[in-house]
């Protein structure tokens, strides 16, 4: 056996003992992706080789929860993609607003930059009133700074210039105030927005919703893993609903493809079938 092949057999080991131990199943994340966390944790830890995580973690149950924080997917800002919000703003609000309420499900919203610049683009074209957010990730520490709403001030020029190429309105700094070097976001843009834990590799159905985002993080999961978060959204989106993907990701050769027609193909955001072939 070379070496390659004993640290697939190592990277298999740790993820029955991640399983077993705190029940979360990284099995189909892809492989590639899930190599390079493994391994950057190894060396962070300090640790020469993965089986040595393997007896760690399952008597230090901090060092375990943090090996969890490296697996979970954290890459986020506020309004990245400027064009895909501009697109949700002048093709997804428009019929979000013939529903005289409507929920949206923000899947794998890390720490939480994604779901309140939903928040804000609802507020400006005065549909947050009617509208119910939920945000949804596996990861508990990054739910606590989401909820927190708190985010290091030297971001904020990014976010701004984001907001501004998305078609913001306002001025970005209407929504939050700035003390000790951190942005602190408005209440205006929580009160509507609720944090919640979900493991899209094992939880059912979330709700029944109109809007689902899911951007980024399909591309980390294994083709069946991905079919099967799709059939999940699928059911949870009512009939007309919308479903936003990263722009890496798609559902042209998915298992739900026929049931959906596309909105927009460069950015990736689709709408569900009402049951008649028709929008």
């Amino acid at each position: 056996m070379n070496d390659a092949e004993i640290e697939t057999v190592e990277t298999e080991l740790l993820l029955d003992a991640i399983h077993r131990r705190y029940g979360y199943d990284f099995h189909q994340y892809a492989r590639a992706s899930l190599r390079r966390r493994t391994l950057h944790a190894v060396s962070k830890f300090g640790y020469r080789r993965i089986s040595e995580l393997i007896p760690a973690i399952l008597w230090n149950e901090q060092l375990g929860r943090a090996l969890l924080s490296e697996f979970s997917i954290r890459v986020t800002e506020m309004f990245r993609d400027p064009d895909f919000y501009r697109a949700v703003r002048l093709q997804v609000v428009p019929h979000l607003g013939t529903w005289p309420f409507f929920r949206v499900w923000v899947a794998g919203c890390a720490t939480g930059e994604e779901a309140y610049s939903l928040a804000i683009l609802l507020k400006e074209e005065g549909l947050y009133d009617r509208a119910k957010l939920f945000a949804t990730d596996l990861n508990e520490e990054a739910l606590k700074k989401a909820q927190e709403g708190i985010y290091a001030l030297q971001a904020i020029r990014q976010y701004t210039f984001n907001y501004q190429r998305a078609g913001g309105r306002q001025s970005f700094a209407d929504y939050y105030h700035a003390e000790y070097q951190s942005a602190i976001l408005s209440p205006a843009v929580k009160s509507n927005l609720t944090f919640a834990q979900h493991n899209l590799v094992t939880d059912a159905v979330f709700s029944e919703t109109q809007l689902i985002f899911c951007r980024n993080v399909l591309i980390y999961f294994d083709r069946d893993l991905q079919n099967r978060v799709l059939k999940l959204f699928t059911a949870s989106l009512s009939r007309g609903g919308f479903l936003c993907l990263g722009n890496k990701e798609a559902l042209e050769y998915s298992e739900v493809a026929d049931q959906f027609t596309v909105v927009d193909a460069a950015q990736r955001i689709y709408r569900k079938r009402t049951g008649q072939g028709q929008l």
